[in-house]
């Protein structure tokens, strides 16, 4: 039983990945898009006339299709190439049906469940393509769309509602318990399955809560600016080479990227990684209270245009980083060169062989 329940999570855990992977870059090239047009707009609106307007509908265009395609490629992952148009168009109906990404979510592993068992129909050979092209899209989008429409939208609709009424409710000191947990999940596994988890919950709400975004977005950049930072401060802690990891460490925070911190925690996790979850999670509390708010989905202070209340977000960035880089500074031991050590031992060791 306990091998079927890893089993279970362990090929979740692979499909969610697989798509959110796929995703992203949905995510980046809108985000990216949309917050240009918001920049060179000139205020926290969208521009809704002229090229200004038609470049925030080529980005918004992004922003509407990840949920789609985070559902169509779980199903890809769970069914192949059969699974892909019934893992789109099922998720496109949950979030039609306003069930959010949780919605697309299930939608996406139903539909690939759905083409899963279709597949198990034996063809002859000479009709195995009919099947592939024919038979498991047809089939997958209807009964799969089907349940969605007419048996598990309305519900899992009526839970996000709830659920975003229940988080807009938040306020104050209430939200910190909620700030602390997505921000420590953002900071650490720096772009793994858990960052991931709570970077999804709050890009997928960035319409009716864009204050998980402002919280989740400040954290996003903390690990990898902290540690940029810590290079500087705390040069003798960090190899030459960790020293120029820094510098773009520095620039991949700036733009949202937490993976810029990965070089850092690879050679040294035990310090690392606690320094990043704690600084992420004070970041994260410091947006939330500060009543942050960020219309993008992505992270980092490329966002600042579509940003309200940009110094407190600035503020949240500042003080995460300085507590991560402050928590590596104190506790990291420092650089060691081995290749200064070598002794007069050492050298006594080195020896002809042709003189035996």
């Amino acid at each position: 039983m306990i091998m079927d329940s890893k089993k279970f999570f362990s090929a979740a855990q692979k499909h969610l990945m697989t798509a959110t992977g796929y995703m992203i870059p949905f995510v980046v090239a809108g985000g990216v898009i949309f917050a240009i047009s918001v920049m060179l707009n000139g205020k926290a609106a969208q521009p809704t006339t002229g090229w200004l307007g038609q470049l925030n509908m080529i980005g918004s265009a992004g922003l509407t299709l990840f949920i789609p395609a985070l559902g169509g490629y779980i199903a890809y992952s769970m069914a192949d190439r059969p699974g892909l148009a019934p893992g789109f168009i099922t998720a496109y109906l949950a979030t039609e049906i306003k069930a959010g990404f949780i919605g697309g979510i299930i939608g996406g592993v139903l539909a690939g469940f759905v083409v899963m068992q279709l597949k198990k129909i034996k063809f002859s050979p000479s009709y195995k393509t009919l099947g592939s092209i024919f038979l498991y899209p047809l089939g997958g989008t209807l009964i799969a769309g089907g349940v969605m429409v007419y048996l598990i939208g309305e519900p899992i609709a009526s839970f996000m509602t709830w659920l975003t009424a229940m988080l807009n409710g938040m306020s104050g000191v209430a939200k910190a318990p909620l700030g602390a947990l997505l921000g420590s999940m953002i900071g650490f596994d720096m772009g793994g399955p858990i960052n991931k988890v709570a970077a999804t919950f709050a890009q997928t709400q960035v319409n009716t809560l864009p204050y998980l975004m402002g919280g989740v977005g400040s954290a996003i950049c903390v690990p990898p600016i902290g540690l940029g930072v810590a290079t500087l401060i705390f040069k003798k802690k960090f190899s030459p080479a960790e020293r120029d990891s820094g510098k773009a460490a520095l620039l991949m925070g700036f733009c949202g990227i937490t993976e810029g911190a990965i070089p850092f925690a690879t050679s040294d996790p035990l310090h690392v990684i606690p320094a990043n979850t704690i600084g992420a999670a004070v970041s994260c509390v410091i947006s939330f209270m500060l009543g942050c708010l960020n219309h993008a989905p992505w992270g980092g202070l490329i966002t600042l245009p579509v940003v309200e209340n940009r110094l407190g977000y600035i503020l949240a960035v500042v003080v995460g980083s300085l507590v991560t880089a402050s928590i590596v500074g104190l506790t990291k031991k420092a650089y060691v060169d081995g290749s200064k050590f070598k002794t007069e031992d050492d050298e006594d060791l080195d020896f002809d062989i042709k003189q035996f």
